[in-house]
């Protein structure tokens, strides 16, 4: 009897994510995972102002998100920007060391990862189809 065949998470994987974290090695431990995975470009900020900066550039596909930042503590402003953008907007996934720091409206924004993560458990989050939040759920029912 024949196995099933491994789920092949390079087709399901977003193209384009930023990874905002002010750990430079666990940054680059997860930029590596992600481009093994697959994923095209993978964009690393430190800081909010240069996470804030590359969304003003471009959007990303999908946004890794640590939400306690040394410079500003301000993962908060950075989830309510992307929420801005719309039904288009990019999915989040959240990495903290304290989940229940996150306020229940922003963790409805996107799935979170509790730190310390094996970066397999990262990808396999993205790999996930997008879940389309109540609001755009709603529309498309009353369609």
């Amino acid at each position: 009897m024949d196995k099933p065949a491994p789920k092949d998470s390079r087709a399901t994987l977003p193209g384009h994510i930023l990874v905002v974290e002010d750990d430079a090695i666990l940054g680059l431990t997860i930029e590596q995972a992600l481009l093994d995975a697959g994923v095209t470009l993978v964009e690393i900020c430190s800081t909010t102002d240069s996470a804030l900066e590359a969304l003003r550039r471009k959007q990303p596909d999908a946004i890794v998100l640590d939400v306690h930042l040394a410079d500003r503590d301000d993962g908060w402003a950075i989830a309510e920007l992307v929420r801005s953008l719309g039904p288009d907007s990019p999915r989040i996934i959240f990495s903290t060391g304290a989940p229940e720091d996150i306020p229940e409206a922003v963790a409805a924004l996107g799935c979170v990862l509790e730190k310390p993560y094996e970066p397999e458990v990262l990808v396999d989050l993205l790999s996930e189809p997008k879940r389309k939040g109540i609001i755009s759920r709603l529309r498309g029912a009353l369609r």
